[in-house]
């Protein structure tokens, strides 16, 4: 019985290593950490960005399985949401850049002045969007 708990927490393990890698992989490949660097001048600390994803990625990993009482947690918890809702949006993002969603859009509509308003305008709806929907269910 105890081999067989070894086994099946090894099993365990070794997959959920390789769905983080992959999705850390996947988040870094599309430019997001990178990109971050670009428009802060700070091309030299990419390592230490993408340590940080990956630190970040593996405590939310152990937090949803093991549920830790946190002190404070009612302090922590806009700031948590804020980091969190700025990652998603990022991520998000990028993945659109990747797809050139916003170029073909903008070609298609002809749109020549005020598309940083539009950019703007996207990001403050999402944002409000996810202000009223876990305001609403809080």
């Amino acid at each position: 019985m105890l081999a067989k708990n070894i086994c099946l927490a090894l099993l365990g393990f070794s997959a959920g290593i390789t769905a983080a890698g992959g999705l850390f992989s996947f988040i870094i490949g599309l430019g997001v950490i990178s990109d971050f660097a670009d428009r802060t001048h700070t091309g030299e600390q990419v390592m230490l960005y993408e340590d940080a994803v990956a630190a970040g990625g593996s405590l939310g990993a152990v937090i949803s399985v093991y549920h830790p009482a946190v002190p404070f947690a009612g302090c922590l918890l806009p700031v948590m949401g804020l980091f969190g809702g700025i990652f998603v949006g990022c991520w998000a993002m990028a993945l659109a850049e990747m797809l050139d969603l916003f170029p073909i859009f903008i070609r298609r509509i002809r749109m020549v002045r005020g598309i940083a308003a539009v950019m703007i305008g996207i990001a403050f709806g999402k944002g409000l969007g996810a202000l009223l929907f876990f305001w609403k269910r809080w």
